[in-house]
């Protein structure tokens, strides 16, 4: 959980809203309009690096090229795609997944 909070706050740009337990085994953390409550994978019920979440953005090529700077793992780099957005993802330390990305308005049908 120490790893995922730096990562998150770190190279993410999250802050950490709360932290439950000594050492930590379950956080919020907040980044614009986004709140993310990540829980030890020792207490979940899901294996580490079965998540997944899709957040909408502004500023999609930005926010990559911020993440990039602070070392991400972008497995999947900005581009647009067929159904109608610009994303991209990054992998935690766990291997979940995050899209960030932004309408095109060109969806294909």
């Amino acid at each position: 959980m120490t790893t995922s909070l730096h990562h998150y706050r770190d190279v993410l740009g999250f802050e950490i809203s709360f932290e439950c337990g000594e050492p930590p085994f379950y956080a919020g953390l907040c980044r614009d309009q986004v709140e993310l409550h990540l829980i030890s994978a020792d207490r979940a019920t899901r294996r580490p690096g079965a998540g997944a979440v899709a957040i909408f953005v502004d500023e999609v090529d930005a926010l990559q090229a911020g993440f990039a700077a602070k070392g991400a793992r972008i497995p999947v780099p900005v581009q647009d795609r067929p159904y109608g957005m610009r994303d991209f993802s990054v992998v935690d330390p766990d291997g979940n997944q995050l899209t960030f990305g932004m309408g095109t308005g060109t969806a294909a049908r």
